[in-house]
C-alpha cells in the first residue's frame, strides 16, 4: 500500500527544489506547509533514493548554503509522481461531475 502523503510530499518537494535548486529547509517548509523536521526527513530519503544530490557551497564563508539538484532518476520520478497526481485529480474531477 502506498503512503499519499508521502508521495504527495515527495512530489512536492521536487517540484520545488525543480524550480528552487537554491532553496534553504527553512524556506522549503514554509513555502510547502511541511514541518521542517519532515523536510530535513524527507530530502533525506529522497538523496537516499538517489533521486537528488546535495551540494554545498564549499567557498562560501556561510556553510548552511545548499544546492539541491534533481538526478536524471529524480527528474523520472517527477515525472510519473506528476502524471500521478493528475490522474489523481482528473478522477476527482470526473467523480465531481456525476455528483453534479
Amino acid at each position: 500500500m502506498r503512503d499519499f502523503d508521502n508521495e504527495t510530499d515527495n512530489f512536492n518537494v521536487l517540484r520545488k527544489l525543480d524550480k528552487e535548486p537554491s532553496i534553504t529547509q527553512r524556506e522549503l517548509s514554509s513555502k510547502l506547509g511541511i514541518s521542517l523536521g519532515k523536510i530535513n526527513y524527507c530530502l533525506k530519503e529522497l538523496r537516499k533514493k538517489g533521486l537528488i544530490k546535495i551540494s554545498n557551497f564549499k567557498k562560501n564563508k556561510n556553510k548552511i548554503n545548499y544546492v539541491y539538484l534533481l538526478t536524471p532518476k529524480g527528474i523520472a520520478a517527477k515525472t510519473k509522481l506528476t502524471i500521478n497526481f493528475m490522474k489523481i485529480k482528473l478522477k476527482e474531477y470526473e467523480d465531481l461531475k456525476k455528483d453534479i
